[in-house]
């Protein structure tokens, strides 16, 4: 798989995401989805992601940086949203916040087999 490939597939996952097409979640994300060091599965991973959704009804996920090195990606993600609640273990509450989430993927078989994710809370309480 090359850079361009593997961008465009990126693309097209993160599109899915913003669109909230839970059923096309598999052609992106391997069944054995490990994140942050746990195998949450596809199920696992799905549920992470409709939980975000549902505290952070306005979440969208905007591409800031990708850089492509097969079978990696490293993305940086830009946020700027409304998280209803609790977020991070802060007390956000309906305030809008904006903050970038670094992520790395490993990709098998173009779909996502790994991914280690950073979210900036600093820029978070920083603006609380």
């Amino acid at each position: 798989m090359n850079e361009i490939k593997l961008s465009g597939i990126y693309r097209a996952y993160i599109a899915c995401l913003n669109s909230q097409d839970w059923d096309s979640l598999d052609r992106f994300v391997d069944d054995e989805v490990i994140h942050n060091g746990r195998q949450l599965g596809i199920s696992g991973y799905r549920d992470m992601l409709t939980r975000d959704f549902e505290q952070i009804p306005d979440l969208h996920f905007d591409i800031e940086l990708l850089v492509c090195d097969p079978p990696h990606v490293a993305s940086r993600l830009a946020f700027d949203c409304t998280p209803k609640g609790a977020f991070l273990g802060l007390d956000v509450h309906g305030k809008r916040v904006a903050f970038a989430e670094n992520v790395f993927y490993r990709f098998q078989a173009e779909k996502i087999a790994e991914v280690w994710s950073v979210i900036d809370k600093a820029a978070i309480e920083a603006q609380l």
